[in-house]
């Protein structure tokens, strides 16, 4: 019973105070007057922050269920000036309940609705937020005299604009909801929230260890992290701003698509193709506007390499640096190169443009133990890449390549519209067989030898850069055959019998002991200056043209069976027409008919009266049989008719 009468008489006690509460607040909702609201909540933003609001009186003044003050319309800037660095639509101070009770504005924390936060840089680098960073810097600086307040600002739905007069840029964030713990008993600062950026949105966090330090320039530990879609960043470290900023701490940053991040970023495009999933760890010490890493552990496409870089990160777009790798794989980059059209036939005719290598600046040391490029595969190679005012160069100095060496220069140029190529390589002492087939896809040689070739051009397509090419190209080789054609075996048959058909001659090989290849290209027009096969039972001499934008050819030249013992010399001219993958190799007929005696009073016949007569007699000895009988005789139709006739 005594229990019960007590719950009864506390919970009556209760109730009072509440109702107490409740008539307070209800009484201070009218008796306080708006612009002493105002003025005490404008008053401890500027203690806390060192801001200057300014409030409009379009006040919504809310006590219960728990006390807030809201502010239309309200600018904030520094109290020098007076020019707002941020404007929002409405401004939430929530007021703390107990000092309410006593009289007092007390604010709890901020909220920034539909803010618009302005950084502006000058020309000379200056920015409109120096004031305000000097005011909250002595807002934090300790004083005994002050109590802390409120420690948290949110922003909702907001808008950041970043202008900056050197480069004549302007970035946009749009729907920023961030929340910031404004440090109030410790010295830490923290942010985290989200924003979208190029349309893409973006979570991220910051964290300082020391926020008044970081405010006065001093050195305080700084945490960075932003994930998004195409991009994901995370900077640990430390930071100063005396005298300039700089930072130095662990970096990384992975990408699904390089080639996207960048072109999302802005800060390059990237030419050929690849550029796929990137990932990047390093210790980095940033200052100066530029980025330098070591300890580089970056991976590319599936290509892992370790060394140093250096990036310019102030509006450069710089990368300088070295790197080593055990195995690389560059077939992505060279795949995004069209030479072909759909047909597989012609050149591809569709505009290449140039812009692709107008922002990167490039100087690259590369080494790798072993570099396959599309078909080809190279052993160890140390490689220089430059690319400067849309110039871009690659020195192999020393490559294992198809068993020998490697050495030259090769690269791509943007003239205008144009675009430029040139190579200066040289394969020395290099497998010819294999050096052709993987480089060019040529598979009817076989020895070892050496290989130069020296071009250049320029157009608008691929097809426009064949009709400009020009250089030399020359090729030497020893102890070797070429492939798929047996010319020995053929000659000896059309010595023996000039007219019986070359037959099947596209098998075996033919040995030799030395060719020698030396070309001129003017214009697309390949001219053989030499071309020369020296074997133990074959001579070839090839001369004539061949056209690189139709891709034919059209070559002359003498096969010789060289003579022994047992046989004479024979000379048997030839030509070599049709396309490069598949060309026709044809034996000079008159030769041939020449040699035959059987068919040589054709050529005189043509010329006479009685050409009808010589033509039957060669045909009739053409057809002996071998055991030297004649055939049986030739009936006409006619002739053959008249005796039923005259039965």
């Amino acid at each position: 019973m005594t229990a019960a009468i007590g719950l009864k008489r506390l919970a009556i006690a209760v109730a009072a105070v509440l109702a107490a509460a409740f008539a307070t607040l209800v009484g201070l909702s009218i008796l306080i007057p708006a612009s002493s609201v105002r003025e005490a909540v404008r008053s401890e933003i500027h203690t806390v922050t060192g801001l200057d609001p300014i409030l409009g009186d379009d006040i919504s003044l809310s006590l219960f269920p728990s006390g807030a003050v809201t502010f239309h319309k309200v600018l904030l800037g520094d109290d020098r000036t007076g020019q707002p660095a941020v404007t929002a639509d409405e401004l939430t101070a929530r007021l703390r309940y107990f000092p309410l009770l006593a009289g007092r504005i007390e604010i709890a924390d901020v909220m920034l609705v539909r803010p618009t936060i302005n950084v502006t840089f000058s020309a000379t680098g200056q920015s409109n937020w120096s004031g305000l960073i000097d005011s909250l810097a002595r807002a934090l600086a300790p004083d005994p005299g002050r109590i802390a307040s409120f420690s948290e600002i949110g922003i909702q739905n907001g808008t950041v604009i970043v202008r900056d007069s050197r480069r004549d840029t302007t970035e946009r964030l749009e729907n920023v909801d961030f929340q910031v713990a404004w440090p109030s008993i410790s010295r830490s600062f923290g942010a985290n929230g989200h924003f979208v950026w190029r349309n893409e949105p973006v979570e991220a966090s910051l964290a300082l260890t020391d926020f008044l330090a970081a405010l006065t320039g001093e050195r305080s530990g700084v945490k960075v992290r932003v994930s998004g879609t195409p991009l994901q960043l995370v900077f640990d470290g430390s930071a100063s701003d005396q005298p300039t900023l700089k930072m130095d701490g662990t970096l990384t940053v992975e990408a699904p698509s390089l080639r996207k991040a960048m072109r999302w970023t802005g800060m390059t495009k990237l030419p050929f193709g690849g550029f796929g999933r990137f990932t990047l760890r390093a210790q980095s010490d940033i200052g100066g506007g530029v980025a330098s890493l070591s300890n580089v552990n970056v991976e590319l496409d599936g290509n892992v390499a370790e060394g140093a870089l250096t990036l310019a990160i102030d509006g450069g777009h710089l990368v300088q640096g070295t790197l080593a790798a055990d195995a690389l794989d560059l077939t992505p980059y060279i795949s995004g190169v069209r030479l072909l059209a759909r047909n597989e036939r012609n050149w591809d005719e569709l505009p290449i443009s140039p812009d692709e290598f107008s922002d990167l600046n490039l100087d690259l040391r590369l080494s790798a133990g072993s570099i396959k490029l599309a078909n080809a595969q190279l052993g160890r190679t140390a490689v220089a890449a430059t690319m400067h005012d849309g110039k871009l160069g690659l020195t192999v100095g020393e490559a294992q390549a198809f068993g020998g060496v490697a050495k030259g220069t090769l690269g791509l140029n943007a003239i205008n519209s144009r675009i430029g190529v040139f190579s200066h390589m040289q394969f020395v002492d290099v497998d010819i067989g294999d050096c052709l087939a993987q480089l060019f896809g040529l598979h009817t040689l076989r020895g070892r030898g050496t290989l130069a070739v020296n071009i250049d051009g320029s157009g608008n397509s691929v097809m426009a850069i064949t009709h400009s090419l020009s250089g030399t190209a020359t090729l030497t080789a020893h102890s070797g055959a070429l492939a798929g054609i047996n010319i020995e075996q053929l000659l000896r048959r059309l010595e023996r019998r000039p007219l019986s058909g070359s037959g099947d001659f596209r098998t075996g090989n033919t040995p030799f002991d030395e060719l020698a290849v030396s070309l001129k290209i003017e214009q697309g027009t390949i001219s053989v200056e030499d071309m020369h096969v020296d074997g133990p039972a074959v001579r070839l001499a090839v001369g004539g043209q061949a056209s690189v934008p139709t891709r034919d050819l059209d070559l002359k030249g003498v096969a010789t069976l060289v003579a022994n013992a047992t046989t004479d010399r024979f000379d048997l001219p030839f030509v070599v027409q049709g396309p490069w993958d598949d060309p026709i190799m044809l034996p000079d007929a008159q030769s041939l008919i020449r040699r035959s005696g059987a068919a040589a009073p054709l050529l005189d016949a043509a010329k006479g009266h009685n050409a009808g007569d010589a033509v039957r007699a060669v045909i009739n000895q053409l057809m002996t049989q071998p055991n030297g009988t004649a055939p049986p005789p030739t009936v006409s139709p006619a002739s053959a008719a008249a005796p039923k006739a005259a039965e």
